[in-house]
């Protein structure tokens, strides 16, 4: 550990003031400390960013002709030698306020370094934010883009399909009680005798067991099947295209119910869904 009188004797070298025996001490001092050494080295590159920090000073106008009177005393002979001079105190003091000024500077070039590495850090984090706003606007853009293919293409289908009218649209609501927010919707095109069937949030079902979309038609007894199906067993959703098992003209109702694997000729299970 650095005491106080090596960092005195580091602060005077690093700005070459030691001389003689004290010096020749110091340099053995250094030859066995690593942290002395360390210290000296510090302590002479804080004392070359002092030039960095110090003003420029502008010489007083009368200097060039103070300059040039001397000269010519000088070369006249007359000019006379003026002595100063100074307590022998006096380079300690000057050692020591320059010791100071070193020590300061290397305070303020800590704190200097200390603040950079924060606004580094700073500018890192914002930089990550603005690419995350980045990726998720993109994302918004895709999403737009195919939404707009979506509605085109949906529109360009109603033109093709004439009067949205024709269609048979039916909201199948749950009748499970362990599952109010299941729900399906049907279209009915009547045209193609076919139809459409979304079903979102049904509970996922035993491997013995299936889904059965059924279509009520007055002119049946019983309710005409128009396939089984299955859900997603995480999000509960299905997609499907459906005909029923005999021609239909005017349907009342669409039903689903729970039926064996392979589905039944007329319904067995309970009803999970209805429309109204």
């Amino acid at each position: 550990m650095i005491d106080e009188r090596q960092e005195e004797l580091a602060s005077l070298h690093a700005l070459d003031l030691l001389e003689g025996s004290e010096r020749d001490q110091f340099l053995a001092e250094m030859a066995g400390s690593p942290e002395l050494r360390q210290r000296v080295s510090q302590l002479r590159a804080a004392a070359t960013s002092l030039a960095h920090v110090a003003p420029e000073a502008v010489p007083p106008a009368s200097l060039k002709a103070r300059v040039l009177a001397s000269a010519a005393a000088r070369e006249s002979g007359a000019a006379t030698a003026e002595v100063i001079r100074f307590p022998s105190w006096a380079p300690w003091l000057i050692a020591a306020c320059l010791a100071v000024a070193v020590v300061w500077a290397e305070r303020q070039y800590g704190a200097s370094r200390a603040a950079y590495a924060a606004l580094s850090e700073q500018h890192r984090v914002a930089e990550l934010a603005l690419e995350q706003t980045r990726s998720q606007l993109d994302d918004a853009k895709r999403l737009i883009t195919e939404s707009s293919r979506q509605v085109a293409e949906l529109s360009t289908r109603l033109k093709d399909e004439g009067d949205l009218a024709h269609f048979k649209i039916a909201t199948l609501a749950s009748m499970l009680g362990n599952s109010p927010a299941a729900v399906a919707v049907a279209v009915w095109d009547p045209a193609r005798a076919q139809g459409v069937l979304a079903v979102s949030k049904l509970p996922a079902l035993a491997s013995e067991k299936d889904y059965q979309l059924w279509v009520i038609d007055k002119q049946y007894p019983s309710p005409v099947s128009a396939g089984v199906f299955v859900v997603d067993p995480v999000s509960g959703e299905a997609h499907i295209v459906f005909r029923a098992d005999k021609p239909v003209g005017t349907i009342a109702k669409f039903a689903v119910s729970l039926e064996r694997k392979g589905g039944s000729p007329s319904p067995e299970g309970p009803i999970v869904l209805v429309s109204e």
